[in-house]
């Protein structure tokens, strides 16, 4: 009696210390998904505050009168040549120094078209081209301020410091409080920054280029890594026989998914551009690269869809006399594409967030034009964040915190519809 009561003491001391770890063990699986999801609050909210100021650009109103032999040739037609060899910087200038009259020293004068952005001439042209009604008359335009003015009023530039450590002096400040009080500077939606490709100054520099960029080489990566992981995943589950050759492939394939993705990059270096020479920077060598490199993720999810369908179904595909490959093809597959899609897209979105394969093979140059083509010099859109987070300029940092707020929207875009085409297309079985 007393060693019953013993041992039944004993097993109600075990079952509450197991009690108590399956208690712990909850608690800390808890604490590490909050802690997880804590720090990509912190993430999201830091990348947040610095990029959507971005969204809006700082611009001034001038008032310009441009004379018709600046635009127009003898017979009265815009003349691409004459505009070209027009003073389109100094007309900006002088129409933003007539705003302040009393300022007449030359020094000052400079300090005073320095807060115009550099490409203000460029933007009046362009302005002129579209609408060439505004010759001969004065109107009234609005040109983007520089980077430093723009920062000011985002209250991104520290004033309460010494003149010579400001990137403003006191007179600009005290130019911008006049422009303030007379109501012809404000800030207004950023359509450049979505509409235009990269410039070295920041208020004029945009994504539409790298985004371009990033799209051909999607359809390039997508056009050679889908079909080949395909045929291979078929191959490998219906044609290879077992032994030590088809185990050696499988093997790799495992391997070169956990392979560095810049291992990719060198290896597009030195096959695509210095053995087979094509052209460097393209579009269709970055689509090439990152199709190697999203390869074996797409054939482990093409075997792994296939392996879920049912064998039974191809045994009576078989059995009604259909060869291995009809059997795969026309009955196996088209069942195992909800899965197979569902690979391709993760593979995908790694595949856009990549930015070393890319650098190696030239994607990094400067470009103030948009690609239009797959052998056109471009850019891609973590190469471009890439470029301006090593920029000094406090501005191209903002630019460049709401260029990976775009990012991350699309890669959870595309992380979003491979979760909802697979339960859609999903057959449980």
């Amino acid at each position: 009696m007393g060693n019953g009561k013993t041992n039944t003491e004993l097993i109600a001391k075990s079952l509450e210390k197991r009690h108590r770890r399956q208690t712990r063990l909850k608690y800390y699986g808890l604490f590490s998904i909050l802690l997880g999801i804590t720090f990509l609050i912190i993430l999201l909210g830091s990348i947040t505050l610095n990029g959507y100021t971005a969204l809006q650009q700082t611009v001034v109103q001038i008032s310009v009168n441009i004379s018709p032999d600046k635009v127009f040739d003898d017979n009265g037609n815009i003349s691409e040549e004459v505009m070209y060899n027009t003073n389109w910087d100094g007309l900006a200038k002088k129409a933003f120094r007539q705003e302040f009259p009393d300022v007449v020293d030359r020094k000052e004068k400079r300090k005073l078209s320095d807060l115009i952005s550099s490409n203000a001439g460029y933007d009046i042209k362009w302005m002129v081209s579209q609408n060439p009604s505004i010759v001969g008359k004065e109107t009234k335009l609005w040109v983007k301020t520089s980077d430093d003015v723009d920062q000011l009023l985002k209250g991104r530039l520290t004033v309460n410091v010494p003149e010579e450590q400001r990137r403003l002096s006191n007179s600009q400040l005290k130019w911008v409080k006049n422009l303030t009080d007379k109501g012809i500077i404000k800030k207004q939606f950023n359509t450049v920054f979505f509409t235009s490709a990269d410039s070295r100054e920041p208020e004029s520099s945009g994504i539409l280029g790298a985004i371009i960029g990033s799209a051909i080489a999607m359809v390039v990566t997508m056009a050679l890594a889908l079909p080949f992981a395909v045929m291979a995943a078929i191959y490998l589950e219906y044609f290879a026989k077992p032994g030590k050759w088809t185990d050696f492939i499988e093997v790799n394939i495992n391997n070169l998914a956990a392979v560095p993705s810049i291992v990719f990059g060198l290896l597009g270096l030195a096959v695509f551009l210095n053995f087979f020479e094509l052209p460097r920077s393209a579009p269709l060598v970055g689509g090439m690269v990152l199709s190697l490199m999203t390869l074996p993720t797409i054939i482990i999810a093409s075997r792994a869809a296939i392996r879920a369908v049912p064998s039974s179904i191809r045994d009576a595909a078989l059995s009604l006399g259909a060869s291995k490959m009809q059997a795969a093809v026309d009955h196996v597959l088209p069942l195992a594409s909800p899965g197979i899609l569902t690979g391709t897209i993760i593979g995908m979105a790694q595949a856009l967030g990549e930015t070393a394969p890319l650098i190696m093979i030239g994607m990094v140059v400067f470009l103030v034009d948009i690609p239009t083509g797959f052998t056109d010099a471009a850019t891609a859109l973590p190469v471009q964040i890439y470029i301006w987070s090593d920029s000094a300029e406090r501005a191209f940092y903002e630019r460049s915190s709401l260029a990976i707020m775009i990012l991350v929207l699309f890669l959870i875009t595309m992380n979003l519809l491979a979760v909802l085409l697979r339960k859609k297309f999903e057959k449980k079985w």
